[in-house]
């Protein structure tokens, strides 16, 4: 029998109809039955003021905790003004702080994103490797998964178009050899 894996989705976008929102329901249902998925709310998350590190906020702290459980991490993002959305850094520096208590440490991490645009997300997804890194996540490097959005490529059954799954779900089987090969067992 496998080990079970399980993973936080962070979408750092908070749109009602969000791509990346529809996206991240699409791609959880491509994972063996050994992945769960917990999508963690960022939205109720307070700007990052370090005054608040003495005592954090009761959803400060829940939110750490939930990454705690997770054996990993996907973000799907955005791209805006050429980085990651301010929702998705400030739920990042939360996460990392107080000093000495980095809740990303060591958790392996995916990351996609998706819009409308020729370039997609291919900025903001360099800008989230960087914050990573200093984080001390490991990141999986390939295949990079910057995807343009057309009408359909996610139904309302949250199922992708074909055109868009044989490529989505070789990015799914990377990042579950990733996994395995970065959580301790």
């Amino acid at each position: 029998m496998s080990n079970q894996y399980k993973i936080g989705v962070i979408v750092g976008s908070l749109r009602t109809n969000s791509y990346n929102r529809q996206v991240a329901e699409a791609l959880v249902k491509l994972f063996p039955d050994h992945f769960t998925f917990n999508f963690l709310d960022i939205s109720e998350l307070p700007l990052y003021n370090q005054d608040a590190d003495k005592q954090l906020p009761s959803v400060v702290a829940n939110f750490k905790s939930q990454i705690a459980e997770c054996d990993g991490i996907i973000f799907v993002t955005p791209e805006y003004n050429r980085s990651i959305p301010g929702v998705l850094k400030n739920a990042i520096d939360h996460a990392s702080r107080p000093a000495g208590n980095n809740s990303w440490n060591g958790k392996p991490a995916g990351i996609l994103g998706i819009s409308t645009g020729n370039i997609s997300t291919a900025i903001a997804q360099q800008h989230l490797r960087i914050c990573l890194a200093s984080l001390n996540m490991p990141t999986m490097n390939q295949p990079e998964c910057y995807l343009k959005w057309f009408e359909g490529m996610v139904d309302e059954q949250h199922n992708f178009a074909p055109k868009s799954q044989v490529f989505i779900q070789a990015w799914v089987d990377t990042y579950c050899q990733f996994i395995i090969r970065n959580v301790a067992n």
